[in-house]
C-alpha cells in the first residue's frame, strides 16, 4: 500500500479549500510541506520576513476576498507571523496560519525552539487548533476556513509538530472532508427592518456609513442600490472605500465632517463602533442623531455607544430587505435641501484642494505627490498606503474607485504598506499595484521589494522620504524621529529593480510613468517637505508634542 506523509496532506487539503497561493519562508518542520504545496501546483511567494508574509497574505485576502495563507517555521518564525495574525484580528480578514513546532513527543523537555504556540494564538484568532494525528489534516484545514470566513472573518492559527506532520501514514486511511462552509446568508428581523425603514423615511439629513462587512458580504451592487434609490449620501471606512466609486453623484468626501455631524439619521453597514467612526458619539456625530447598527456580529453592536435599532444579520442580506420595504411601501426620505448642502460646501472645498496640490515649491509638499500619483493611477489600481503624515495626507486626497484600497486597518500597523502592495498584486497580477509609503514606515519591510523583483509582481513602491517619522511640526520635540535623507531607490538597485530619487514636482510624473514601463519592482525615492503636517480627526489623547 501506498504511504503518504503529512505535508502531502496538507498540500491536498490545502487544494481542495481553494488554495492557490500561500506566503511562507521556509524553516524547520515545514520544508517539505512547502515543497508538497509547489509541486501541487500552487503559486509560492517566500519572503524575507514572516511578518510580512501575514501582511502579504492580508492584502491578497482583501483583494482576492478570500483567505490569505502562511506558511512559518517553529518557534521565532512562527512568532514573527503572529503579527499578520494581530493585524488581521483587528481588521477582521480572513486569513490561514500554519506554523510548524516543535515535536510533541519532546513537549516540556527543551526541545529546540520549543514555544507554547497555541497558546500564544489564542488570544487574537477566532479558532487555533493543534495536529495530533496525522489522519486529521483534511478535517482539520477545513473546520480551519470554515472558521476563518463564517461570520464576522477572521484569522485561524493550525498547530504542526513536527513529528506528526512529517510522519507517514497508509493514504487509504486518510479521512478526506469535503468543506463544510456555510455559504447562506444571515437575514435581519423583520421588525427591525420596518424600524429602520420608518426613521430613514422621516429623516431630513440621513447618511449610509459602510464597513468591511460590505466587502466580505459581496454587497457593493446592493449597497450601490440603495444608495441610489433613497438618494441619500454615503461614506465609507477605509477598508470599504471603493465599494462605490468615490466619484458617484452622492459621494461627498470633502464634506465628510460636516455630513457627520449634522446627520439626524445614520444608517451604519459592516462595521464597529471604533476610533475609525469616532465611536459614533459626539462630538463626531450629533447626539441627536439616530443611529442604525448592521452586523453579523451581534456584540459589534451598541459596543461603545446606544443605537436606536440594531440588527443582526448579513450586511448584504439586510440592505436587500430595506430597499424591499421602502419599495413596497412606494417612499423614500426627502433628501434635496441636504444633498445641496454637501454639494455646495464640496465645490468650494474641491477648488482649494486642487490649489493646494498644484504647488510647485521644492522641497515637494506631500500633496503634490499625491496628485501625481491620482493623476497617474488607473481607476482599478490597488492602493497600499502606509505612514504617518502620507497617510493622512492621501486618505484626503485620492479618490478610490474599486474596493482596491489598503492600510494598516484599525490596528494603525506601521510597516504594512510595501507587503500589503505585493499581496494585492499576487491576488490580481493583471491590476496596476501602487504602493505609497512614508520613509519611516517602508523601513520596516522595504526589503521585500526583493521578494516582489524574485517573483516578478512589478508592484511600484513610492515613497515620501521626509527625513523622519512624522513631519516636524513647530516646537516639537525630535528625539528619535530623524531619519535623514537616504538613497532607498538604490535598495531596488541592489536586487535588479528600478529606483529613481527624485527631488523635483516636474520630474514625478515621467518617474512613475518610467516605473511603470520598467516592467519590474520598482522605488520612487521621493524627497518631500519636512514641515508639511496633515490634519487628521483626533484618535487618541496622547500628545505628540
Amino acid at each position: 500500500m501506498a504511504k503518504i506523509s503529512g505535508c502531502e496532506i496538507l498540500s491536498r487539503a490545502l487544494r481542495d479549500q481553494g488554495c492557490t497561493t500561500i506566503f511562507y519562508l521556509i524553516a524547520g518542520p515545514m520544508g517539505e510541506a512547502t515543497t508538497s504545496c509547489h509541486e501541487a501546483g500552487m503559486h509560492m511567494i517566500d519572503v524575507r520576513h514572516e511578518q510580512a508574509a501575514g501582511f502579504m497574505a492580508h492584502g491578497f485576502s482583501r483583494i482576492a476576498l478570500k483567505p490569505g495563507v502562511v506558511i512559518t517555521g517553529s518557534g521565532p518564525g512562527t512568532v514573527n507571523g503572529f503579527t499578520g495574525l494581530v493585524n488581521a484580528f483587528m481588521d477582521c480578514v480572513p486569513l490561514v496560519l500554519i506554523g510548524g513546532s516543535s515535536p510533541s513527543d519532546a513537549r516540556d523537555h527543551g526541545a529546540f525552539q520549543e514555544l507554547d504556540q497555541m497558546a500564544m494564538a489564542r488570544p487574537f484568532t477566532k479558532w487555533s487548533g493543534q495536529v495530533t494525528d496525522v489522519r486529521q489534516i483534511p478535517s482539520m484545514v477545513q473546520v480551519a476556513f470554515r472558521h476563518a470566513t463564517s461570520g464576522r472573518p477572521g484569522p485561524v492559527y493550525l498547530d504542526c509538530p513536527g513529528d506528526i506532520i512529517n510522519s507517514r501514514v497508509e493514504e487509504e486511511q486518510v479521512s478526506w472532508e469535503t468543506s463544510h462552509r456555510i455559504s447562506s446568508a444571515t437575514y435581519g428581523d423583520p421588525t427591525y427592518v420596518a424600524r429602520a425603514v420608518e426613521l430613514l423615511e422621516a429623516a431630513r439629513k440621513p447618511i449610509l456609513v459602510g464597513g468591511s462587512g460590505l466587502l466580505w458580504a459581496r454587497a457593493a451592487k446592493p449597497f450601490k442600490e440603495l444608495i441610489e434609490a433613497l438618494n441619500v449620501p454615503f461614506y465609507t471606512t477605509p477598508q470599504a472605500r471603493g465599494l462605490v466609486p468615490d466619484d458617484h453623484p452622492l459621494s461627498f468626501p470633502e464634506a465628510r465632517s460636516t455630513a457627520f455631524r449634522e446627520a439626524d439619521v445614520v444608517l451604519v453597514l459592516g462595521t464597529r463602533d471604533n476610533y475609525v467612526m469616532g465611536h459614533l458619539r459626539p462630538p463626531r456625530f450629533s447626539p441627536q442623531a439616530k443611529l442604525i447598527s448592521v452586523n453579523i456580529e451581534r456584540n459589534d453592536i451598541a459596543r461603545v455607544t446606544p443605537v436606536e435599532i440594531g440588527i443582526v444579520g448579513d450586511a448584504g442580506a439586510v440592505l436587500s430587505q430595506i430597499k424591499a420595504e421602502f419599495d413596497r411601501k412606494g417612499s423614500r426620505p426627502n433628501t434635496a435641501e441636504w444633498i445641496e448642502r454637501l454639494s455646495g460646501y464640496c465645490r468650494g472645498r474641491r477648488v482649494k484642494n486642487e490649489e493646494s496640490m498644484s504647488v510647485d515649491s521644492t522641497p515637494i509638499h506631500p500633496l503634490r505627490l499625491c496628485k501625481e500619483v491620482r493623476d497617474f493611477m488607473d481607476r482599478s489600481a490597488i492602493l497600499s498606503v502606509d505612514g504617518q503624515e502620507i497617510l493622512n495626507f492621501a486618505r484626503q486626497s485620492i479618490p478610490i474607485y474599486a474596493p482596491h484600497s489598503l492600510t494598516s486597518g484599525t490596528a494603525g500597523w506601521m510597516g504594512v504598506g510595501v507587503p500589503l502592495g505585493i499581496g494585492g498584486k499576487a491576488a490580481k497580477p493583471e491590476e496596476q499595484s501602487i504602493v505609497l509609503t512614508g520613509d519611516g514606515a517602508f523601513g520596516l519591510n522595504g526589503l521585500e521589494v526583493d521578494t516582489a523583483i524574485r517573483h516578478k509582481l512589478p508592484v511600484i513602491i513610492v515613497v515620501s522620504n521626509n527625513g523622519g517619522w512624522t513631519g516636524k511640526r513647530e516646537g516639537q520635540r525630535r528625539v528619535g524621529r530623524d531619519l535623514g535623507f537616504p538613497d532607498y531607490e538604490k535598495i531596488a538597485h541592489a536586487f535588479g529593480g528600478h529606483g529613481e530619487r527624485i527631488e523635483r514636482p516636474e520630474d514625478l510624473r515621467p518617474a512613475l510613468e518610467r516605473a511603470k514601463a520598467s516592467g519590474t519592482a520598482s522605488i520612487i525615492n521621493v524627497v518631500t517637505d519636512p514641515a508639511a503636517s496633515a490634519t487628521t480627526a483626533k484618535f487618541t489623547s496622547y500628545d505628540y508634542a
